[in-house]
């Protein structure tokens, strides 16, 4: 059974506040052990570097990191998400949202129950409509909905009629995000996942954190259509975002 905890260590006046080299080294972030019940989600060190024109990002945990995957419901409805998350400063509109509607974050997710990356086959099967059950990226916009609970996160919703800007990998679901395809590496404790940017210098002022966390689909299949409902670890305590991106 997953530990329920504060969402986002009252991510809410968080969100308000966000709405207004190496890989891994000396920019680190690092964060205190055992703060997750599951290894594989107890973050030691979260990181943002850049390479030339891409950004590197990476977390290490206690444990292995993408060992632990959520139990398939059978359908979309009440179906369970693990991710691990890198929220940031980064403007929306980076990476094909319209300006300032949100926290974009990127993250590495699984949930074994829908595919929402319809132009990639992740497991090599043939198919590109089997992979959820297989870690992959995504790019995410998120703020802040009482529906949730208390204090808690969404992908955002995309309302009915509405005609947002939208990344031109975005998977068809009515939420901010965006299926860009970029695969995720393991290796021992650490996870990282290589991102190409046409601006590279909005990624290198950008602040960022590490969570790893839960979400799940509404059982209704309505907005809020996906809620985070469990957070297992924020490297940073409290969603301060102090990361800064190494080079």
């Amino acid at each position: 059974m997953m530990t329920q905890r504060p969402h986002f260590y009252h991510a809410t006046g968080a969100a308000l506040t966000l709405l207004l080299g190496a890989p891994v080294g000396a920019h680190e972030l690092t964060a205190e052990l055992g703060n997750a019940e599951r290894a594989a989600f107890d973050v030691v060190a979260a990181d943002i570097a850049t390479d030339g024109r891409h950004a590197i990002f990476s977390m290490s945990v206690a444990g292995t990191p993408g060992e632990d995957r959520p139990e398939a419901a059978g359908a979309l409805a009440d179906a369970l998400v693990f991710s691990y998350v890198w929220p940031t400063t980064l403007d929306p509109s980076v990476v094909g949202f319209d300006a300032g509607v949100g926290i974009l974050a990127f993250a590495v997710t699984i949930h074994p129950d829908f595919d929402d990356t319809p132009l990639f086959d992740e497991s090599g099967s043939g198919s590109t409509g089997d992979d959820g059950g297989t870690w992959h990226s995504h790019w995410v916009v998120l703020g802040p909905d009482e529906a949730c609970g208390p204090g808690a996160l969404k992908v955002i919703d995309i309302p009915e009629g509405a005609t947002p800007a939208l990344p031109l990998t975005w998977p068809g679901l009515p939420i901010l995000i965006d299926s860009p395809g970029w695969s995720p590496t393991f290796d021992g404790p650490r996870l990282s996942v290589t991102v190409p940017f046409a601006d590279i210098g909005a990624v290198v002022e950008a602040r960022f954190d590490g969570v790893t966390a839960a979400l799940r689909v509404n059982a209704n299949v309505h907005a809020p259509l996906l809620c985070v409902t469990d957070v297992f670890d924020v490297a940073s305590g409290d969603l301060s975002l102090p990361g800064r991106v190494g080079q």
